[in-house]
């Protein structure tokens, strides 16, 4: 019997993701509305494939640190990322903490059907045009100063851009003040910049559009 966890919080999505997968002839699938709820979620029923999007209302990356924090407990359940965001370095990203796929919300249901069915069967799937452009990015030598920061420094960075104080950072991230204040003064070294406003700046310029008002 196959079961199918989709985790997000658009009921529209949602919508249209059941009824491709019933069509499909899915058994069971559950629903989660938040990452925390489709960790339990996936604890309690172990579902043979877990649908998520990135851009989830519970913190900068938040769907990045789902399918790492996943990956901690269980390295074969595929997972098929489901986001508007097309950026080449946020894609990447999520292959490399561990997704087995990515697709774009304003995919067709074919090719939504291929990829679930190529993720299912334990091979990976990422379309022609996302491919390439990671590709390109690869071969020309990656610019984006971004991208090989690391998700805490990138959850915090995206907020800072957001001009949210250090204390809210620290709540929003459930960690402390002095981690935050840390993680800022490593981001100012590997940027290369000495204030606040300047690192807010390379933020804006180089996270993805909306990614620290989504949570990518």
């Amino acid at each position: 019997m196959m079961k199918v966890l989709v985790i997000d919080d658009h009921p529209i999505v949602i919508q249209g993701c059941r009824r491709l997968l019933e069509d499909m002839g899915v058994e069971e699938i559950f629903v989660a509305a938040s990452l925390s709820e489709g960790f339990r979620i996936y604890r309690q029923k172990r579902p043979d494939v877990i649908i998520v999007d990135l851009s989830m209302q519970s913190g900068a990356l938040g769907g990045l640190s789902f399918i790492r924090r996943l990956r901690v407990h269980d390295e074969r359940t595929p997972v098929l990322v489901l986001s508007m965001h097309s950026d080449r370095m946020i894609v990447s990203r999520a292959l490399e903490v561990g997704a087995n796929g990515y697709l774009l919300k304003d995919t067709s249901s074919e090719e939504f059907v291929k990829a679930f069915r190529r993720v299912r069967d334990g091979l990976p799937y990422l379309n022609h045009e996302l491919a390439s452009q990671i590709a390109f990015m690869e071969a020309r030598g990656d610019r984006n100063p971004l991208s090989r920061m690391t998700l805490r420094e990138l959850q915090t960075l995206s907020l800072i851009a957001e001009g949210k104080p250090y204390i809210s950072i620290a709540e929003e991230l459930h960690v402390s003040y002095k981690t935050v204040v840390n993680t800022s003064a490593q981001l100012k070294a590997k940027l290369g910049v000495r204030t606040l406003p300047e690192l807010m700046r390379i933020a804006i310029q180089h996270l993805p559009a909306n990614a620290s008002k989504t949570g990518i």
